[in-house]
């Protein structure tokens, strides 16, 4: 069976019963289900103190298990990022080990790609994915197919529908990205990746359009949007509208970038704080392709044996 351990990294996990039915499902779908005492430490709104959770991702990286899985995201890697041994990350990553999050896990993968190159995947939950009641939706189908097929290696290719006016485009480069607030908040440090002709992915939650445009627009005049080959944007999510939007809306935002770069910007890429995610190999070489208002994203096909 391949091993998979569940950690928190980064905000306290309270939801004993959402571990349990994440626990659950994930060994249903095969995995060796290991669950890191991490994910009982408290320390304010973290799961531990700086340096427990610091010392929860190297114990991590040194059993080395095939997937290695945030039980959420939250806030906190930022803080720890001047100190964690990336070279030990990226052994354990050549000992096949792939870091599976999102949203607050953007900071360890980006912060892993500029350090080292290696790779990482964009993807689900534990606890916010496969901890999700019935009740709620449970999991989605795409998200746990997605995440199995990327975590066996033989997921090769993503498809979306976009809008129209990109029909015809190629482009190949790094794939790389994640949550726009915790990108942006690496930008000017060491543990920014330096991607250039790259195809760059963004998402967020509870940030209003016009946050999400001057977000983009710093990339834009930081020189950052023109190095890529294209730019994809997934969900934005959980912002109030304000009456002084006066028809204001993502839209406008996206139209408004796409006025003053030349770099393509595709939307509806299904990814971010939503039930619906398809996982996303950060730092890899991938190719995009638009066919009408098709969009997919393919890479080289591999296969990981289960450890």
């Amino acid at each position: 069976m391949t091993s998979l351990t569940i950690f928190a990294p980064a905000g306290v996990e309270l939801r004993a019963p959402a571990l349990k039915l994440a626990k659950q499902r994930l060994g249903a779908l095969g995995f060796d289900v290991a669950v890191d005492p991490s994910v009982r430490a408290r320390h304010q709104r973290f799961a531990g103190d700086d340096a427990t959770r610091l010392e929860t991702i190297h114990r991590v990286a040194r059993a080395a298990p095939s997937v290695a899985i945030a039980c959420r995201g939250g806030y906190g890697i930022t803080r720890l990022l001047d100190a964690i041994d990336w070279a030990l990350l990226a052994r354990s990553v050549e000992r096949g080990t792939r870091w599976v999050g999102y949203s607050d896990l953007t900071a360890l993968q980006l912060g892993l790609l500029a350090h080292t190159k290696a790779l990482s995947w964009h993807g689900p939950l534990a606890c916010d994915d496969f901890g999700r009641t019935d009740e709620a939706g449970g999991i989605d189908e795409v998200t746990r197919d997605c995440f199995a097929e990327a975590m066996s290696g033989e997921l090769e290719a993503v498809g979306f529908r976009t809008e129209a006016g990109f029909d015809g485009l190629q482009a190949k480069g790094v794939l790389w990205g994640g949550n726009l607030t915790v990108l942006m908040s690496l930008l000017g440090t060491p543990h920014w990746p330096k991607v250039k002709g790259g195809i760059l992915f963004v998402e967020d939650v509870n940030e209003h359009p016009y946050r999400i445009e001057r977000m983009l627009l710093q990339l834009h005049q930081a020189g950052v949007l023109a190095q890529q080959k294209a730019a994809l944007v997934g969900a934005v999510t959980d912002w109030r509208k304000s009456p002084l939007d006066r028809g204001y809306t993502l839209k406008h935002a996206v139209a408004h970038l796409r006025g003053v770069s030349a770099t393509p910007i595709l939307t509806g890429l299904p990814f971010g704080h939503v039930p619906t995610k398809v996982t996303l190999p950060v730092g890899r070489r991938v190719e995009l392709l638009v066919d009408g208002r098709d969009a997919f994203v393919a890479w080289e096909h591999t296969h990981h044996a289960g450890g």
